[in-house]
């Protein structure tokens, strides 16, 4: 079968496209036939090195497909299912073996295609939204990269559960996008201060939450955004990383609080899984959270995929199709 591989770390052209073994399914797996692999932004960072794996490797955290064989063991699910699922690498290719724990069967109504997009980017803005901070009405919270893939649904999210919210983007097309989203409040960072922005927008008040993903960039000017005993929460770091911390910093900006979350952390167990991929399927099916599938690539065009994400020239979720 053909696969993306990387040998070592680099640029885009770092992916190749490969011949490679076809899976079998072992005690506790399922053989997926991926129809659509989804574009992270965490897929550059092990492209590049800056989050490690042994060479050489698949990328690829996220897929939906169908199920064409399953090993011993397996009760989750069956051939020919419909499924979807993250965190388990190797999405870049024609079948991937993944362990059937973390195999989620789409809802009818559900495309592969639409829970290849949903399931990294919008469990990640579900946990954001409704665990790491529970927005509610009355709160207020920035969201970095609002036309982004993550960012759009959780403006989406941030509005269902009551929230007012502000939105940073690059462009006045963004921008539509963002609003189009939920965003009350669109700043286009490239043209104002966004901290100032913010305390203009909030009175001075400041916010109770910045939802980050950016990271260097942006990391100084959040931290001024929130109100005393605010959450900055950083869940990537697409401009490179902050670097040192030091904690006086937060008590100085008003006994702030801090997180780095990782999806992994909330899906860790089947049940949560579940749940929270049960939950935005759902909200899929049913027409209450829209899905922007903007841009579709070749498997073969994976670095051009790459190029672009990398160049800021996408808006919502990328696919790579086999």
């Amino acid at each position: 079968m053909k696969a993306i591989r990387v040998s070592a770390a680099g640029g885009p052209e770092a992916l190749r496209l490969e011949d490679v073994p076809e899976p079998t399914a072992r005690a506790g797996e399922a053989v997926v036939k991926v129809d659509a692999a989804g574009l992270n932004y965490i897929d550059v960072y092990f492209r590049t090195g800056l989050y490690k794996t042994d060479l050489p490797f698949t990328p690829g955290l996220e897929a939906g497909g169908t199920v064409t064989a399953v090993g011993p063991n397996v009760t989750e699910v069956k051939v020919g299912d419909r499924v979807a699922y993250t965190g388990v690498p190797g999405a870049y290719a024609e079948l991937a073996a993944v362990p059937a724990q973390r195999l989620v069967v789409l809802p009818a109504g559900v495309s592969t295609k639409q829970g290849a997009a949903a399931m990294l980017q919008g469990m990640t803005a579900h946990y954001l939204a409704c665990t790491t901070y529970p927005l509610k009405a009355g709160d207020t919270c920035l969201v970095h990269a609002a036309a982004g893939g993550v960012g759009l649904l959780l403006c989406q999210m941030a509005k269902m559960r009551g929230a007012r919210v502000i939105g940073t983007v690059s462009t006045e097309d963004k921008a539509k996008l963002a609003r189009g989203a939920g965003a009350d409040e669109v700043i286009l960072y490239t043209q104002q201060d966004f901290e100032a922005e913010v305390k203009r927008l909030t009175g001075g008040r400041g916010l109770q939450v910045v939802y980050d993903s950016v990271g260097k960039t942006t990391w100084d000017k959040s931290l001024g955004c929130l109100a005393p005993r605010g959450l900055m929460v950083l869940y990537g770091q697409s401009s490179g990383p902050i670097g040192q911390i030091d904690p006086q910093i937060l008590n100085a900006k008003g006994s702030l609080y801090l997180t780095r979350p990782s999806l992994f952390h909330y899906t860790a167990t089947r049940e949560e899984l579940l749940q929270r991929a049960g939950e935005v399927l759902g909200w899929i099916r049913d027409g209450k959270l829209k899905m922007r599938m903007e841009l579709e690539f070749p498997l073969k065009d994976a670095a051009e995929a790459h190029r672009a994400l990398e160049g800021r020239r996408t808006t919502g979720k990328v696919l790579l199709v086999p």
